[in-house]
C-alpha cells in the first residue's frame, strides 16, 4: 500500500493513486499503465485472487481524485479494486475490503481511521511507495529510492498488533510495517517467492 495507492484518491473510495499527482512521467519504460476502461478493469482484477476480483466493484480515479465506477460488484463481495496508479514507477493495482476503504478514506482526509475496524487489502501485482515513513510523500526523499514491494497483502488499522515487526522497508521480501509512527501504520506481508528465492528445507 503505499501512499500512492492506498488512498490515492477517492471520493469515498480512495485508492492508491493520487498522492503522486506531480509525477506523471515516472513510469518505467517496461510498464505501460492501462488506458481504456477494459484495460483498467483487467488490471484492477490482477490485484486479488480470482474469487475476490470477479465479484469486486472496480473504480478508477481521475486527476482530481474523484472516483468513477467501472464495474459494479456482484454478490456478497465487499471488495473494491483499483487499477494501477500511473503516477508511480511500478504496476500497483489494489483491492481493499470495506474496512480498508474506510481506512483509506480517513488517510486521504487526514483523519483518524475508524476505531475497531481492521481492514484487509490485496496487492498481488506488487507496488511502489514514495516513503515508508511519510504517508503523504509524493516522491522519495533526496538520496532515497521508491519502496518496491513484490506481491503482498496488507493488514490495515491494527496498530496494536504489529509489535515485533520491522518499521523499515530494508527487506521488503519479509513482513514489515509501513508508516509505522503514524495513525495509518499497516502491515505489509509478502505472499509469493520469486524465482530463485524459495527457501530450502533444513537438512
Amino acid at each position: 500500500m503505499r501512499q500512492s495507492r492506498m488512498a490515492l484518491s477517492l471520493s469515498l473510495a480512495m485508492t492508491v493513486a493520487v498522492p503522486a499527482l506531480a509525477l506523471a512521467d515516472t513510469t518505467s519504460a517496461q510498464h505501460t499503465p492501462p488506458r481504456t476502461d477494459q484495460e483498467m478493469i483487467t488490471n484492477a482484477m490482477s490485484a486479488a485472487p480470482r474469487a475476490v476480483a470477479e465479484t469486486a466493484t472496480i473504480i478508477a480515479m481521475n486527476e482530481k481524485g474523484e472516483a468513477r465506477t467501472l464495474r459494479q460488484g456482484t454478490g456478497a463481495g465487499n471488495f473494491t479494486c483499483m487499477p494501477d496508479n500511473p503516477m508511480t514507477p511500478g504496476n500497483d493495482p489494489m483491492c481493499l475490503d470495506k474496512n480498508g476503504m474506510a481506512w483509506a478514506q480517513a488517510w486521504m482526509e487526514h483523519k483518524d481511521p475508524p476505531k475497531g475496524k481492521v481492514g484487509f487489502g490485496y496487492m498481488l501485482a506488487g507496488g511502489s511507495d514514495a516513503s515508508n515513513d511519510d504517508p503523504y510523500a509524493t516522491a522519495p526523499a533526496t538520496g532515497h529510492a521508491w519502496v518496491d514491494t513484490g506481491p503482498h497483502v496488507m493488514i490495515l488499522n491494527a496498530t496494536d498488533m504489529m509489535d515485533g515487526y520491522p518499521r523499515t522497508a530494508a527487506d521488503p521480501k519479509a513482513p514489515y510495517v509501513m508508516w509505522g509512527n503514524t495513525p495509518y501504520a499497516h502491515l505489509m506481508i509478502p505472499v509469493r517467492d520469486t524465482a530463485g528465492e524459495v527457501a530450502e528445507a533444513p537438512k
